[in-house]
Protein backbone atom coordinates (compact mmCIF):
# COMPACT_ATOMS: atom_id res chain seq x y z
CA UNK A 1 0.00 0.00 0.00
CA UNK A 2 1.33 3.24 -0.84
CA UNK A 3 0.86 6.29 1.66
CA UNK A 4 1.93 9.89 1.82
CA UNK A 5 3.71 10.43 4.64
CA UNK A 6 3.62 13.21 7.88
CA UNK A 7 6.90 13.15 9.72
CA UNK A 8 6.02 15.02 13.30
CA UNK A 9 8.26 15.49 16.22
CA UNK A 10 5.24 13.73 17.85
CA UNK A 11 4.16 9.97 18.15
CA UNK A 12 0.80 8.73 16.85
CA UNK A 13 -0.60 5.31 18.83
CA UNK A 14 -3.45 3.07 17.11
CA UNK A 15 -6.86 4.94 18.64
CA UNK A 16 -5.79 8.37 19.12
CA UNK A 17 -6.61 11.66 18.03
CA UNK A 18 -4.18 14.73 17.76
CA UNK A 19 -4.86 17.97 16.69
CA UNK A 20 -2.38 19.63 13.37
CA UNK A 21 -2.03 23.09 12.20
CA UNK A 22 -1.48 22.83 8.50
CA UNK A 23 0.13 25.29 6.71
CA UNK A 24 3.17 23.95 4.39
CA UNK A 25 1.58 23.40 0.38
CA UNK A 26 2.49 20.04 0.31
CA UNK A 27 1.02 19.06 2.91
CA UNK A 28 -2.59 21.22 2.27
CA UNK A 29 -2.33 19.42 -0.79
CA UNK A 30 -2.39 15.96 1.21
CA UNK A 31 -4.64 16.46 3.02
CA UNK A 32 -7.23 18.22 0.34
CA UNK A 33 -6.39 14.29 -1.64
CA UNK A 34 -7.60 12.83 1.42
CA UNK A 35 -10.41 14.26 2.46
CA UNK A 36 -11.28 14.16 -1.31
CA UNK A 37 -10.25 10.52 -1.71
CA UNK A 38 -11.50 9.47 2.32
CA UNK A 39 -7.66 8.24 2.72
CA UNK A 40 -5.58 7.55 5.35
CA UNK A 41 -1.79 9.27 5.56
CA UNK A 42 0.86 8.04 7.22
CA UNK A 43 2.16 9.64 10.83
CA UNK A 44 5.96 9.12 11.67
CA UNK A 45 8.30 10.32 14.67
CA UNK A 46 10.78 12.53 12.41
CA UNK A 47 14.61 10.64 12.98
CA UNK A 48 16.71 13.49 11.86
CA UNK A 49 15.85 16.93 9.88
CA UNK A 50 13.03 19.08 10.99
CA UNK A 51 9.18 19.56 10.40
CA UNK A 52 9.19 22.29 8.43
CA UNK A 53 11.11 22.81 4.89
CA UNK A 54 13.23 19.95 3.26
CA UNK A 55 11.83 16.22 3.42
CA UNK A 56 12.64 14.41 7.40
CA UNK A 57 13.91 11.39 7.51
CA UNK A 58 11.21 9.47 9.41
CA UNK A 59 10.93 6.23 12.18
CA UNK A 60 10.63 3.04 10.46
CA UNK A 61 7.73 2.48 12.43
CA UNK A 62 4.31 4.73 12.02
CA UNK A 63 0.82 5.25 11.97
CA UNK A 64 -1.75 5.51 9.93
CA UNK A 65 -4.25 8.47 10.35
CA UNK A 66 -8.34 9.41 8.97
CA UNK A 67 -9.00 13.15 9.39
CA UNK A 68 -11.75 13.01 11.47
CA UNK A 69 -12.98 16.68 11.32
CA UNK A 70 -11.15 19.80 10.19
CA UNK A 71 -11.37 23.48 10.28
CA UNK A 72 -10.03 26.89 8.88
CA UNK A 73 -8.72 28.72 11.86
CA UNK A 74 -8.23 32.52 12.90
CA UNK A 75 -4.91 32.85 12.15
CA UNK A 76 -5.52 31.77 8.72
CA UNK A 77 -4.00 28.02 8.99
CA UNK A 78 -5.92 24.70 8.49
CA UNK A 79 -6.71 23.08 11.55
CA UNK A 80 -7.62 19.15 11.38
CA UNK A 81 -7.96 16.46 13.92
CA UNK A 82 -6.45 12.99 12.91
CA UNK A 83 -6.89 10.07 14.42
CA UNK A 84 -4.52 6.71 14.50
CA UNK A 85 -5.78 3.56 12.95
CA UNK A 86 -3.75 1.23 12.25
CA UNK A 87 1.01 0.80 12.91
CA UNK A 88 2.77 0.17 9.70
CA UNK A 89 6.60 -0.78 8.48
CA UNK A 90 7.88 1.70 5.88
CA UNK A 91 9.34 -0.55 2.98
CA UNK A 92 10.36 2.16 0.68
CA UNK A 93 9.98 5.57 0.18
CA UNK A 94 10.10 8.44 -1.62
CA UNK A 95 10.71 12.09 -1.66
CA UNK A 96 8.23 14.03 -4.28
CA UNK A 97 9.71 17.27 -6.20
CA UNK A 98 7.16 19.43 -3.50
CA UNK A 99 9.63 17.52 -0.73
CA UNK A 100 6.07 15.42 0.25
CA UNK A 101 7.60 12.14 1.44
CA UNK A 102 5.53 9.09 -0.36
CA UNK A 103 6.02 5.47 1.37
CA UNK A 104 5.29 2.17 0.30
CA UNK A 105 4.43 0.54 3.64
CA UNK A 106 2.88 -3.03 5.02
CA UNK A 107 0.44 -2.75 7.95
CA UNK A 108 1.59 -4.66 11.18
CA UNK A 109 -0.99 -7.26 13.05
CA UNK A 110 -2.76 -5.86 15.94
CA UNK A 111 -4.69 -8.04 18.36
CA UNK A 112 -8.08 -7.37 18.78
CA UNK A 113 -8.19 -6.93 22.33
CA UNK A 114 -6.34 -8.09 25.26
CA UNK A 115 -7.87 -8.49 28.45
CA UNK A 116 -5.84 -6.10 31.32
CA UNK A 117 -4.48 -8.53 33.68
CA UNK A 118 -4.97 -7.59 37.14
CA UNK A 119 -1.76 -6.45 38.47
CA UNK A 120 -2.14 -3.82 35.85
CA UNK A 121 -5.37 -2.24 37.40
CA UNK A 122 -3.79 0.77 38.98
CA UNK A 123 -2.96 2.29 35.42
CA UNK A 124 -7.22 2.53 34.70
CA UNK A 125 -7.32 4.63 37.52
CA UNK A 126 -4.67 6.97 36.24
CA UNK A 127 -5.60 6.95 32.71
CA UNK A 128 -9.16 7.83 33.72
CA UNK A 129 -8.18 11.03 35.99
CA UNK A 130 -6.04 12.17 33.37
CA UNK A 131 -8.77 11.85 30.78
CA UNK A 132 -11.11 13.51 32.34
CA UNK A 133 -9.25 16.49 33.02
CA UNK A 134 -7.96 16.27 29.22
CA UNK A 135 -11.32 16.59 27.17
CA UNK A 136 -11.80 17.66 23.87
CA UNK A 137 -10.03 15.84 21.52
CA UNK A 138 -9.98 12.54 23.44
CA UNK A 139 -14.14 13.51 23.96
CA UNK A 140 -13.84 11.51 20.30
CA UNK A 141 -12.58 8.39 21.50
CA UNK A 142 -14.19 5.22 22.72
CA UNK A 143 -12.90 4.57 25.87
CA UNK A 144 -12.09 0.34 26.43
CA UNK A 145 -10.42 0.37 29.86
CA UNK A 146 -11.01 -3.28 30.01
CA UNK A 147 -8.21 -3.96 27.03
CA UNK A 148 -4.26 -3.86 27.93
CA UNK A 149 -4.33 -2.42 23.76
CA UNK A 150 -6.14 0.57 24.83
CA UNK A 151 -5.05 1.47 28.01
CA UNK A 152 -1.00 0.77 26.73
CA UNK A 153 -1.78 3.19 24.06
CA UNK A 154 -3.57 5.81 25.37
CA UNK A 155 -0.68 5.78 28.72
CA UNK A 156 1.76 5.65 25.89
CA UNK A 157 0.30 8.93 23.87
CA UNK A 158 -0.22 11.10 27.16
CA UNK A 159 2.22 10.41 29.87
CA UNK A 160 5.30 12.82 29.43
CA UNK A 161 7.43 10.57 28.48
CA UNK A 162 10.51 10.90 26.11
CA UNK A 163 9.68 10.74 22.02
CA UNK A 164 12.06 7.63 21.98
CA UNK A 165 10.40 6.21 24.93
CA UNK A 166 7.05 6.84 23.13
CA UNK A 167 8.39 5.08 19.82
CA UNK A 168 9.59 2.27 21.35
CA UNK A 169 6.01 1.99 22.81
CA UNK A 170 5.11 1.88 19.68
CA UNK A 171 7.17 -0.92 18.49
CA UNK A 172 6.42 -3.43 20.40
CA UNK A 173 3.81 -6.15 19.47
CA UNK A 174 2.78 -7.16 22.86
CA UNK A 175 0.39 -5.02 24.58
CA UNK A 176 1.32 -6.70 27.78
CA UNK A 177 5.04 -6.17 27.14
CA UNK A 178 4.01 -2.22 26.58
CA UNK A 179 2.16 -1.73 30.23
CA UNK A 180 5.17 -3.39 31.78
CA UNK A 181 6.88 -0.72 30.22
CA UNK A 182 4.79 2.18 31.06
CA UNK A 183 4.79 1.24 34.66
CA UNK A 184 9.05 0.93 34.38
CA UNK A 185 8.62 4.07 32.60
CA UNK A 186 5.91 5.83 35.15
CA UNK A 187 7.97 4.63 38.62
CA UNK A 188 11.28 5.79 37.11
CA UNK A 189 9.87 9.33 36.50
Amino acid sequence: MQIPLFPLNTVLFPGGPLKLRVFEQRYLEMVSNCLRQDSEFGVCLIREGEEVGQAATPQAIGTLARIVDWEKRDDGLLGITILGTRRFRILRREIKPSQLAVAEVETLAEPETVALPAQHQSLVGLLKRILEQLGEPYSLVQARYEDAVWVGYRLAEILPFPLEAKQTLLELDDPLQRLEQVERLIHRE
